[in-house]
């Protein structure tokens, strides 16, 4: 909650053993640990009483049908494929052309040599 390390807990260990002596000290940890426990239950105790915790389940609910429907909703897979797909007919096009092309040239050049 708080991300509290081990050097953060001592320093205020040491501070609250200063300030209230270490006399006093499990009185105030006592008295501290009833206050915290009595802060979460008046926390919960809200939260049953106005539906905020259903209203927070609600919305982890939505936001996971939301993820859903994106994840299923998702076309770039099909559009990868579809690209491959073009690609390799623009790639077996371009090869045709090439033979085509070669083929023509062959033929010029056979009506040049028959014309001299």
């Amino acid at each position: 909650m708080f991300n509290v390390g081990a050097a953060e807990l001592i320093l205020i260990l040491l501070v609250a053993f200063i300030v209230v002596g270490p006399k006093d000290l499990p009185k105030v940890a006592r008295a501290l640990g009833r206050f915290v426990r009595y802060i979460r239950s008046f926390i919960e105790e809200v939260k049953r009483e106005t539906g905020w915790g259903d209203l927070t389940e609600g919305f982890k609910e939505a936001q996971q049908d939301v993820q859903d429907t994106l994840r299923q909703a998702d076309v770039s897979k099909e559009l990868k494929d579809f690209r491959h797909e073009v690609n390799r007919d623009v790639n077996a096009i371009k090869k045709d052309l090439r033979k085509d092309a070669n083929e023509v040239k062959k033929d010029i050049q056979e009506d040049i040599n028959q014309k001299k």
